[in-house]
C-alpha cells in the first residue's frame, strides 16, 4: 500500500519504530503483533525499493531468523544486484544453505554449472551433511544431464540417514525418473534386510511406482494388497495412483470408494477426470469423517495417520 501511494519514507518510520535496539527474539513468535525480525524485512524491502541497496543489507544482516519460508531474504537481494562476491562470502556462513541454493541457483542462471556444483559441494560444506542441499545439488545435476551423480548423491544420503523416508523417497523417484528402477528397489532391498524384512507402509509404498516399471502395474498391485496394510483407507491412495498413471482411471475409482468418506478430494479429482462434475460435487459435499478424540499424555503416536 505504501508503494501505491508513494508513502514510503511514512511507512519506513512506522516500522523502525518496530526495531528496538537492545531486543533479540528467539523465535519468529517470540513479540506480538509485528515482531522486530518481520519490521527489519519490510523495512529493507522499501529501503531497496528506493535504491537504499547498502541500506537494506546493513539491515538485513541484523536478523536473528535468516530464514522464512526456505528463503533467504538477504541472499535474494544481493542475487538480484548482481553483488555475488558477497553472496558467496554470506553463503560461507554455518547454517545458511538458503543462501548457498541461492548463489547455486545465480551461477546455474548465468551458465556456471560447474560454479553452481561447487557451491553445492563447497570444502566440508553442507552437501556434506546436509539432506536438503543434497537434494537441490541432485536435481541440478538432473537438469543438466547427468543422472549417475545425481544418484550418487542422494545414495550417500540415503546410507547416511537410513529409513529417513523424504530422502528414501528422493532417490526412488530419481532413479525411476532416470530409467533405473531395479536399482532403486535395490537400495529399499538392503535397507528392508537390516529391519529384518518387516517394513511399515510409509516406507513401502514408494516401493509400487518402481515395481510397476519392473513389472508391472498388476505386480505393483498385488504386492500392495498383501501387505499387512494394504486394505487400510491410506494404502487406497497409492493403490489408485498407480492405476490412475496408468490409465485405469476406473479402476483407481472403485478402489477409493471403499474408503470414499477417507478419500473424498482423491476420489473427486479422478471423477473429474472422467467428466462426471456431478458425482465429484456430491462426494466433496459430504461432511467430512468425525474421529472422537482419545485422551492421551503421548503426543506422538505410531499409529497411521500419523
Amino acid at each position: 500500500m505504501a508503494a501505491v501511494a508513494d508513502r514510503d519514507e511514512e511507512a519506513a518510520a512506522l516500522l523502525a519504530d518496530r526495531i528496538p535496539a537492545d531486543h533479540r527474539c528467539d523465535g519468529p513468535w517470540c513479540c506480538r503483533g509485528l515482531d522486530p525480525d518481520t519490521a527489519i524485512g519490510l523495512l529493507a524491502t522499501i529501503h531497496e525499493r528506493q535504491g537504499h541497496i547498502d541500506e537494506a543489507i546493513d539491515l538485513l544482516r541484523r536478523r536473528q531468523i535468516t530464514s522464512v519460508n526456505s528463503r533467504d531474504q538477504l541472499a535474494d537481494l544481493l542475487a538480484r544486484h548482481g553483488r555475488t562476491g558477497e553472496l558467496r562470502a554470506y553463503a560461507a556462513t554455518d547454517g545458511h544453505e538458503e543462501a548457498v541454493q541461492r548463489l547455486a541457483e545465480l551461477l546455474e542462471e548465468h551458465g556456471d554449472v560447474e560454479g553452481a556444483i561447487a557451491a553445492y559441494r563447497g570444502i566440508d560444506g553442507p552437501v556434506a551433511w546436509n539432506p536438503n542441499s543434497a537434494y537441490e545439488l541432485a536435481q541440478l545435476l538432473t537438469r543438466h544431464g547427468r543422472g549417475d551423480e545425481a544418484i550418487a548423491v542422494m545414495r550417500a544420503q540415503a546410507g547416511a540417514h537410513p529409513g529417513d523416508d523424504w530422502i528414501l523417497h528422493a532417490l526412488s523417484q530419481l532413479c525411476l525418473d532416470q530409467g533405473r528402477p531395479a536399482e532403486g528397489l535395490a537400495h529399499l532391498d538392503a535397507l528392508t534386510a537390516t529391519r529384518g524384512g518387516e517394513v511399515d507402509w510409509e516406507l513401502f509404498w514408494m516401493r509400487l511406482p518402481l515395481i510397476a516399471a519392473c513389472s508391472g502395474v498388476d505386480e505393483a498391485v498385488e504386492r500392495a494388497r498383501v501387505h499387512p496394510e494394504g486394505t487400510t483407507w491410506y494404502a487406497a491412495e497409492h493403490i489408485a495412483r498407480l492405476l490412475a498413471d496408468a490409465g485405469r482411471t476406473e479402476e483407481a475409482i472403485a478402489v477409493l470408494q471403499q474408503h470414499d468418506r477417507r478419500n473424498s478430494h482423491d476420489l473427486a479429482g479422478y471423477l473429474i477426470d472422467l467428466g462426471r462434475i456431478g458425482e465429484a460435487l456430491a462426494i466433496l459435499q459430504q461432511p467430512g469423517p468425525h474421529t472422537p478424540a482419545v485422551p492421551t499424555t503421548d503426543p506422538w503416536s505410531e499409529d497411521p495417520p500419523f
